[in-house]
């Protein structure tokens, strides 16, 4: 007799689910962006570029929420190809995408220990292998924290969502105080740029288009939740309502975050790391509140971000570790990965696996280079993808398949395809062709796993 297959158990709260998609959309992103940003669309227009990181979040948490109220398994987008396109074509996509997210995966979780390394700057200067060090040892850290119950996560996740909240709240409250808190909004309303104005000419929305590359990475991890959907309480409302209050929560407080920061520091200081040529200003909001509060403000601020850094990193992490586990489940992934630990109850081996890779990646890659390829190669195969996956699913289940219904479907789906095309455009040529090269890469390692019979694309475990 075979032994019964391994469940997840239903322990996360909406209140777990709000917390674990938060801390993982604001992470390093934000503080390591906001500079580069401003720089990119020559002053307070970057307000612009943050705002249509809002509008296709909420485009495609329309998607998201459609298919995992649906769905609440294990895995997300994994299952919404799987289930979207069915038989081979379905097998072939969810394949494709957990492909992807052996490598994309650990480039996200680098990308937030290398920024964790770049704020941690402030304190003391670290050479390249002293850096290359400290992101590889937060990496483990965050290892090493997964490796537990569920429910004890949900915990951990509420506690460092507390952190997070109160570190954004501290640098809208000095922007206010300062009194100049609406000023970069009044040179909006005025067509002022503190470095001239842009004209259709001198290509505003090619500017607008690299710029929200920036800005729609910080809002990525509304959507962590449908990654932990069998372990959601009550997922047909929750999904939804986890991914709309996140996503309305966060964009509140990045818009007011860099109205902040902008109305305290002056432009060429805000974006000076940037002109020079050198990259990011690696702690633009740790030299702001040391502006209003002095050195130790600045210390403290610093530390908190990089609470905020780490928290980012377990909440990715988490989800992220789900996706080969579910794949693998099903039978459309190595069956090494297809295992619980069998005391935590948790998928342990892909979590050593990822955390193993991304350790690698750390030591690898800069900062400035990662986040243009994260979103180039999730946009063909898991927002795109995603998305017509349920524009067939819908026209072979019918609506009464779906607990939650997209409000003027299909229009917020076809926006979010069309805007997601141009934001692949806006990541520029290199990042295009990898992205494509890396899903011809997976066609080729799918039809040989087939042939080598490590899947069964066949006899799905459903």
């Amino acid at each position: 007799m075979s032994e019964p297959k391994p469940n997840l158990d239903r322990k996360l709260s909406l209140l777990h689910a709000t917390a674990i998609n938060m801390i993982d959309m604001v992470g390093i992103g934000p503080f390591m962006v906001l500079s580069l940003v401003a720089g990119k669309m020559g002053g307070p227009y970057f307000l612009y570029a943050w705002i249509a990181g809002a509008i296709l979040s909420f485009l495609d948490a329309m998607v998201w929420s459609q298919l995992g109220a649906a769905l609440p398994k294990a895995g997300g987008s994994f299952n919404f190809l799987n289930e979207g396109y069915g038989g081979k074509a379905g097998r072939l996509m969810s394949f494709l995408f957990v492909w992807q997210t052996m490598i994309q995966a650990p480039l996200v979780i680098a990308y937030a220990a290398i920024g964790f390394k770049s704020y941690a700057s402030y304190f003391f200067h670290l050479g390249p292998w002293e850096g290359k060090a400290l992101s590889g040892a937060v990496v483990i850290l965050v290892v090493a924290l997964l490796y537990r119950k569920v429910e004890s996560i949900g915990k951990i996740s509420v506690f460092l969502w507390v952190i997070v909240l109160g570190t954004i709240l501290w640098i809208i409250g000095g922007g206010i105080t300062h009194g100049q808190f609406l000023e970069p909004i009044k040179h909006i309303n005025d067509g002022i740029s503190l470095e001239g104005v842009f004209t259709l000419k001198n290509s505003f929305f090619a500017a607008l288009g690299f710029a929200s590359v920036k800005t729609i990475y910080s809002y990525l991890g509304y959507y962590n939740v449908c990654h932990l959907g069998a372990e959601i309480i009550n997922p047909s409302k929750n999904i939804p309502r986890s991914m709309f209050i996140s996503i309305a929560g966060i964009t509140l407080l990045y818009l007011a975050m860099n109205i902040s920061v902008s109305s305290v520091l002056p432009f060429s200081e805000l974006t000076k790391d940037i002109q020079s040529g050198s990259g990011y200003n690696d702690y633009v909001v740790s030299t702001f509140i040391e502006t209003l509060y002095g050195h130790t403000a600045g210390i403290i601020v610093t530390i908190l971000i990089l609470i905020v850094a780490f928290s980012s990193l377990f909440s990715a992490t988490l989800g992220y570790s789900r996706i080969p586990y579910a794949a693998a489940q099903n039978k459309n992934f190595f069956p090494f990965f297809a295992t619980l630990h069998p005391t935590l109850k948790f998928p342990h081996r892909s979590l050593l696996v990822l955390g193993g890779i991304a350790f690698v990646f750390s030591l690898l890659f800069k900062l400035e280079t990662v986040i243009g390829g994260i979103i180039a190669m999730r946009i063909i195969i898991q927002f795109i993808g995603q998305a017509i996956g349920l524009l067939i699913l819908y026209r072979r289940k019918g609506k009464a398949f779906f607990p939650w219904k997209m409000p003027l479907y299909p229009l917020p789906l076809i926006l979010a395809i069309l805007i997601w095309g141009a934001i692949f455009f806006s990541t520029g040529t290199k990042m295009m062709i990898s992205s494509i090269v890396v899903i011809s890469l997976g066609i080729v390692a799918y039809y040989l796993a087939k042939k080598m019979k490590w899947i069964d694309t066949e006899n799905p475990i459903e």
